[in-house]
């Protein structure tokens, strides 16, 4: 199947720094960028008027692709370069679009009240449905924030990328994930961080004698489970600096605290089927609002 990084675009500043991101993810991958952009339908009285054609439903959006697409032709030259109008429900269409994706790369605003990222709903409710990878990126967003400083300490898109960052529950170690995270930190010819998190099951204090024997039988068992799960991986990318750590706590903020200086964030999330209908996680939900860092969401069993 024909893929494409595909982003969508409204036009917003969020959206526009999602543009930049995919056009540079694009060049490393050697694929296209498509840009989307979703047209929602005009309002009823207006749409069932007798003079509305398809010329005049157009002007109630702004020719938003087209130029957003003019832009990042002449920003990164010798990047296929295409647009999709849809019309419809903003989060329908969006799904829709990652189907034929290698994948979705959409905005989300600065912090807000709380210390936090704003997640709209409709990158929610994409991020929770979609099967495709969706990489959710911050407003503002620049080539330079990927990289290290240079000696000058000046931010240089010339230096090499910061590390790659992925939570991992060893418990449920899925190969996509792997691939993905794997595959993004040789594209960008970094290293991979690779965090877990076991939680905490007797007190800090250890009031019996046994306690502090059962938490380092714990930290050891976890630390060979997240060795044994890197294990094929490690040995399909030799050459990738591939550091793994252990640590007691909450595997959300663990995750958080790992990617504070990454140039990309990779969390999974498990697709499921049941009553509740799609939900995205603790730890997915908390990477989203709380690392800087463009975040990458990769859905698996």
């Amino acid at each position: 199947m024909f893929r494409t990084v595909t982003v969508g675009l409204d036009g917003s500043p969020e959206s526009r720094a999602a543009a930049e991101w995919a056009a540079r993810e694009a060049r490393l991958r050697g694929l296209p960028l498509k840009i989307v952009h979703v047209a929602e339908r005009p309002p009823v009285p207006v749409a069932q008027a007798p003079l509305v054609g398809p010329e005049t439903s157009q002007h109630w959006t702004p020719p938003v692709p087209r130029e957003a697409a003019e832009g990042l032709r002449l920003r990164h030259p010798g990047l296929e370069v295409l647009t999709e109008r849809l019309t419809g429900a903003v989060p329908e269409a969006l799904c829709e679009a990652a189907a034929s994706a290698e994948l979705l790369v959409l905005g989300s605003r600065g912090f807000g009240g709380i210390g936090g990222f704003v997640v709209g709903s409709v990158s929610l409710a994409v991020v929770a449905r979609v099967e495709r990878p969706v990489v959710l990126v911050r407003e503002g967003e620049q080539a330079t924030d990927e990289h290290r400083m240079d000696p000058a300490g000046v931010p240089s898109a010339a230096t090499p990328f910061r590390p790659v960052v992925l939570g991992l529950d060893v418990d449920h170690p899925d190969d996509a994930l792997l691939e993905f995270a794997f595959d993004a930190a040789v594209r960008r010819e970094t290293s991979l961080r690779v965090v877990s998190a076991w939680p905490e099951t007797v007190t800090p204090h250890y009031r019996f004698p046994d306690d502090a024997a059962l938490q380092d039988d714990l930290e050891r068992s976890h630390r060979t489970a997240l060795a044994e799960a890197l294990r094929p991986w490690r040995q399909k990318f030799p050459g990738l600096d591939v550091m793994d750590a252990s640590r007691c706590g909450s595997a959300a903020q663990v995750v958080v605290n790992a990617a504070r200086d990454a140039s990309l964030a990779v969390v999974g999330r498990r697709i499921r089927t049941g009553s509740l209908g799609a939900h995205i996680g603790h730890v997915t939900h908390a990477a989203l609002h709380h690392i800087g860092a463009p975040v990458a969401v990769v859905a698996h069993g």
